[in-house]
C-alpha cells in the first residue's frame, strides 16, 4: 500500500478543521483533527478514548462537534506534524450508495458516444432528445442510484489496482456526502441535517462489464464493473459541512498525468445532495459514516477514448475538499 508520506506536501481544505484517519509509521490508525496549517490531533487522546475510531465520532457527530471546533483552537494540545503520518481513507463506511447518470453533460455525452451504428440521428439531434430525457428525469425526481461494497475503500494516496480481467478501467471523481444522524424517510427540507461533511471518492469502473453481454435483458452489472477492492479511494478528509458554502458550487477536477480530464462544477448535477440524501431515506436506512457518492462530471476515459493504464497517475480535487493522488498498478493475470 502506498500511502501519504512527509515527501507530500499537505492538501488544503476550507474550514478551520477536518477529520482524518492517520498513523504513524509502525503505529494503530486514529481518528485525528487536522488544522489548515499542517498540524494534526490525535483524538484518541484528546477525548480520552483509546479505541475511539472515525465511525464512531460521526455516530455522536452533533454531540461532538463543538468540542471539535474548541480543540481546533487550542494551540496548547499535543499537535503532531502531518508530515510525519501516514493518510488512510477517512472512515470505513457500513453503506455506499452511489449515483449513476446525474450530472447533465455526462449523460449526454455517454449517450451520445454509446449510440447504435444504424442511429438515424445526427449528434445535435440526439443531444437535444437526451436533454430532454435529463429535463424530464429532474422534474419526476428519480435520481438513479445503486450500491457500492465498503470493501473498495482504499485510501486517497494508495496505489490503485487495475485487476487483470478488467477491460476498460475508467476514472469517475465525485464529491461524497457523509452521513451523520441516521436517516429514514427524511424530507428534502432535512435531508441536509444529516450529512457530517463532504469527501472526495473517485469511483472507478471498469466500463466493459457495466452491461451484461450474456443477458442483456438484465441491464447493469454493478458487482463486476464497481466493486474490485480499492476502486473507491477516499479522502484525504472529511470537511465538516459548516464550511462548506454551498455543495452545489464546488469544482471536481481530475488530472491524468497532468493533464486536464475532468473539470466541472456540481451546478451541473441534476439531483443535489439533499435530493439525493431524501430519496436514498425512502428506501434505505442510512447510517451514520455512509457515503453518498453524488454523481461523476463528463471528462471520464470513455469520452476521450483513453482508459486507465499500468503506470498512470490520478490527481483528484474538489473545492475546498483537499486533493488526493493515486498511482495505477496492473494486476498480473494469473
Amino acid at each position: 500500500m502506498s500511502v501519504k508520506s512527509a515527501a507530500t506536501p499537505a492538501p488544503l481544505f476550507t474550514g478551520p478543521f477536518a477529520i482524518g484517519t492517520l498513523s504513524a509509521p509502525g503505529g494503530a490508525a486514529f481518528p485525528g483533527l487536522v488544522v489548515p496549517n499542517g498540524r494534526v490531533l490525535d483524538l484518541r487522546t484528546a477525548l480520552d478514548e483509546p479505541a475511539l475510531t472515525a465511525l464512531a465520532l460521526l455516530e455522536r457527530w452533533d454531540e461532538e462537534l463543538p468540542r471539535l471546533h474548541g480543540l481546533a483552537g487550542d494551540p496548547a494540545g499535543d499537535w503532531l506534524p502531518l508530515d510525519d503520518l501516514f493518510v488512510h481513507a477517512p472512515v470505513q463506511p457500513r453503506q455506499i450508495f452511489q449515483s449513476g447518470a446525474n450530472y447533465r453533460q455526462h449523460v449526454i455525452d455517454l449517450e451520445v458516444a454509446h449510440r447504435a451504428p444504424d442511429d438515424p440521428r445526427t449528434v445535435e439531434e440526439a443531444r437535444a432528445e437526451i436533454a430532454a430525457i435529463m429535463d424530464r428525469r429532474a422534474a419526476e425526481d428519480l435520481p438513479y442510484v445503486f450500491i457500492g461494497l465498503p470493501t473498495t475503500i482504499a485510501g486517497p494516496y494508495d496505489d490503485v489496482v487495475l485487476p487483470s480481467w478488467a477491460e476498460k478501467p475508467d476514472w469517475e471523481l465525485e464529491l461524497a456526502a457523509v452521513i451523520s444522524r441516521p436517516a429514514h424517510r427524511v424530507t428534502v427540507e432535512e435531508a441536509l441535517e444529516h450529512v457530517a461533511g463532504y469527501t472526495i471518492a473517485n469511483d472507478l469502473t471498469d466500463r466493459a462489464t457495466v452491461f451484461r453481454r450474456d443477458m442483456p435483458a438484465i441491464g447493469t452489472d454493478w458487482l463486476r464493473c464497481k466493486n474490485a477492492p480499492g476502486f473507491t479511494p477516499l479522502g484525504p478528509w472529511i470537511v465538516p459541512a459548516g464550511s462548506i458554502v454551498d455543495p452545489s458550487d464546488l469544482r471536481v477536477t481530475l488530472k491524468l498525468n497532468g493533464e486536464t480530464m475532468q473539470d466541472e462544477s456540481t451546478k451541473d448535477m441534476i439531483f443535489g445532495v439533499a435530493r439525493m440524501v431524501s430519496y436514498i431515506s425512502q428506501s434505505a436506512r442510512l447510517l451514520p459514516g455512509d457515503l453518498v457518492l453524488t454523481g461523476s462530471p463528463a471528462g471520464n476515459g470513455m469520452h476521450w477514448g483513453r482508459l486507465l493504464r499500468d503506470g498512470d497517475v490520478m490527481d483528484g480535487s474538489v473545492t475546498g475538499l483537499g486533493a488526493q493522488r493515486t498511482h495505477c498498478v496492473a494486476e498480473e493475470a494469473s
